[in-house]
């Protein structure tokens, strides 16, 4: 599985951006009871693994990456603050070491948008949560992006990152998949809910956050392989790249949504 978006650190600030950015959105009613055994698929550099700690601190909590270096740094984070019920372990989703029904819990978050099997991944999870056990499953979907001035070039530029992770198996419009993908993995009492984001000049640390150093960055992130690719020539990606920061102006405005889903096991 190749990553679109990079494991640097520039790519780790921008997730850090995002996830510091999101908290309330996407997990204020991100919780878990005490005692319970929870898995966090995917953990990356630990952006919502402190979150995951922070609202459930008598959870014990496993996150497992497929990254080493991710890992590591993951544990540094939680462990610098001061998180004692948090470990970590480098694992494959498709083959982690767990005994069957040994969570109680289980969060993936950003994650599925990355594999080429999502409902494959799903089924593996499956097996690892108790009878009457929650999976909580949070994605974003670049189809659902607008904003004002709107910009054509802006889309283009937009649409080459969904390419480009379409071309190495992955689908950056996954959130609206959410509830059927649950559906074919066996899961029942699917509840989807979106999360938009939505930004003005008004809510200035979004516009930071969230508009400048969350989505554009990734976009800008994408310029050099877009243009390789031949998915687009460099004047029209600069200019969609200026597009989207001319969104960030007082006139501006700039809509994304995420979507949330909690499932059980029957």
């Amino acid at each position: 599985m190749k990553y679109v978006h990079g494991y640097d650190q520039r790519e780790n600030i921008r997730l850090q951006d995002q996830a510091s950015t999101l908290v309330e959105l996407l997990h204020a009613d991100t919780s878990y009871p005490a005692r319970s055994k929870v898995l966090e698929a995917g953990c990356g550099v630990g952006a919502q693994t402190i979150t995951l700690a922070r609202n459930s601190p008598h959870a014990h909590i496993i996150s497992i990456d497929i990254s080493e270096s991710s890992v590591a740094e993951a544990k540094r984070k939680i462990e610098g603050a001061g998180f004692t019920k948090v470990s970590f372990q480098q694992g494959d989703i498709f083959k982690l070491p767990f005994k069957p029904e040994s969570f109680d819990h289980i969060f993936v978050c950003f994650v599925l948008e990355h594999l080429t099997r999502p409902v494959e991944a799903l089924h593996c999870l499956k097996n690892l949560l108790k009878i009457g056990g929650t999976i909580t499953v949070i994605e974003g979907d670049h189809g659902s992006t607008y904003f004002y001035p709107d910009s054509e070039a802006a889309h283009q530029a937009i649409q080459c990152q969904v390419e480009l992770q379409k071309r190495t198996g992955g689908n950056a419009n996954i959130g609206r998949e959410l509830h059927p993908l649950l559906d074919s993995a066996g899961f029942s009492s699917i509840h989807v809910s979106p999360r938009m984001v939505y930004v003005d000049s008004s809510k200035p640390l979004l516009v930071e956050g969230f508009t400048k150093n969350t989505f554009t960055a990734m976009i800008e992130g994408v310029r050099e392989s877009s243009i390789e690719a031949g998915l687009i020539d460099e004047k029209t990606f600069d200019d969609g790249i200026k597009a989207l920061y001319r969104t960030t102006e007082k006139d501006g405005v700039f809509c994304y949504t995420f979507f949330k889903a909690i499932a059980t096991k029957n």
